[in-house]
C-alpha cells in the first residue's frame, strides 16, 4: 500500500492454499478465463493458485500446512525445503517479499467443513479493516465478521501476512474435496464486495456506513476430550454441533464422552463457538474456536 496516499495499487486473490478446499480453486479458474470479473480501474488484480500439488493429490497439504509457513524466520530459513515450505518461499517471491511486498492486499479464499456461512476474517482492526467489515455486512447481511487481530505482522505466519493488508474469506459448511453451489456463490459474492470496497476506498467514495456493527473476536481454541495418551474419549455435544456463532454459557454442555457423560463449559464469558468440528483440525484433536461478541465502532 502506498503509505503517502493509502492507496491500494495491487491485489492478489489466492485460492487453493489448502488443496482440498475447492471453492477458491474453481473460482480462480473462472476468473482466469474472464479476468474482467475481478478487475477494477484503480488497482491491478492477479490470481495465485497456492498449493497445486496438494490439489492434484486431493489433500489439504503434502508435508505441512502451507498457511502456517509465512513467518519471517521460516521464509528466510534455507533448511526448510519440503513442498509447502518451498511453495511459501516461491509465493513470497511472487507477491512479496514480506516486509517490502510488491503487492498491497491479499484475499485468501478458504472453505470450512463447519457451519460458519459466509465469514470474513479480519486480521487487523485498523480503520481500513473496520470499514471493510461494515461495507461487506451492508452489502451482504448474512455475512459474519470475525476479528483475529494480529497486533504484529512480523509474528503473523498466515499467507496473507506477506502484505501489509490481507483478509481471509472462510465459507462453509462444505465437505473437503466437493463443491456446494451456495458456498461457492457466497465466496464469489463476498470477494466481489471486498474488491468493490477497495475500489471505493481508493477513490475516497465510500457510501455512508453504519456507525457500528456486530462481530466476533477470537478468544481461545478448545480441544476434544482426551485421555492421558492423547486419545479422544468424547465428541462435540449435539446441542453445539452445527451451531456456529450461537452462544454457549458457563454450565452448558459442550462435549459428550463416549460413555455418555456430558462435559459442560466453564467460562467467565458468553462464548460463540465457530470452526466447530472442523475436519482439517482433527489431527490436532481441536474441537472449536471460541469468540466473544463485540461491537465494532467506525
Amino acid at each position: 500500500m502506498n503509505t503517502r496516499t493509502n492507496t491500494i495499487n495491487s491485489v492478489a486473490v489466492v485460492g487453493g492454499t489448502h488443496g482440498n478446499e475447492f471453492s477458491g480453486i474453481y473460482l480462480l479458474r473462472k476468473w482466469q478465463q474472464d479476468p474482467q470479473l475481478i478487475a477494477r480501474d484503480s488497482f491491478a488484480t492477479q490470481t495465485v493458485f497456492a498449493n497445486p500439488k496438494a490439489f492434484e493429490e486431493n489433500k489439504r497439504y503434502l508435508d505441512c500446512d502451507l498457511n502456517r509457513q509465512f513467518s519471517f524466520e521460516d521464509l528466510n530459513n534455507p533448511e526448510l525445503a519440503n513442498y509447502e515450505q518451498s511453495r511459501a518461499k516461491a509465493i513470497n517471491l511472487q507477491i512479496g517479499p514480506k516486509g517490502n511486498a510488491k503487492t498491497d492486499f491479499i484475499i485468501d479464499l478458504h472453505n470450512t467443513t463447519s457451519n460458519m456461512g459466509p465469514t470474513l476474517i479480519l486480521l487487523q482492526s485498523d480503520a481500513f479493516n473496520r470499514k471493510m467489515g461494515a461495507y461487506v455486512k451492508a452489502k451482504m447481511p448474512e455475512a459474519v465478521v470475525v476479528l483475529e487481530d494480529q497486533t504484529s505482522v512480523d509474528e503473523h505466519y498466515f499467507l496473507s501476512s506477506i502484505t501489509k493488508q490481507g483478509v481471509i474469506v472462510e465459507v462453509g459448511p462444505q465437505s473437503q474435496s466437493v463443491i456446494r453451489q451456495d458456498v461457492l456463490d457466497w465466496m464469489e459474492e463476498m470477494t466481489q464486495h471486498i474488491l468493490d470496497y477497495v475500489e471505493l476506498h481508493n477513490s475516497d467514495s465510500l457510501p455512508s456506513l453504519p456507525a457500528n456493527y456486530e462481530a466476533f473476536k477470537y478468544e481461545e481454541t478448545l480441544k476434544l476430550p482426551e485421555d492421558d495418551n492423547g486419545e479422544r474419549i468424547g465428541m462435540v455435544h449435539r446441542n453445539v454441533q452445527d451451531a456456529d456463532f450461537k452462544p454457549i454459557r458457563s454450565g452448558d454442555p459442550i462435549f459428550t464422552l463416549f460413555d455418555g457423560k456430558e462435559i459442560c463449559w466453564i467460562g467467565d464469558y458468553e462464548a460463540y463457538p465457530h470452526f466447530i468440528n472442523e475436519a482439517a483440525y482433527y489431527d490436532n484433536n481441536l474441537a472449536m474456536s471460541l469468540a466473544k461478541k463485540v461491537i465494532v465502532e467506525l
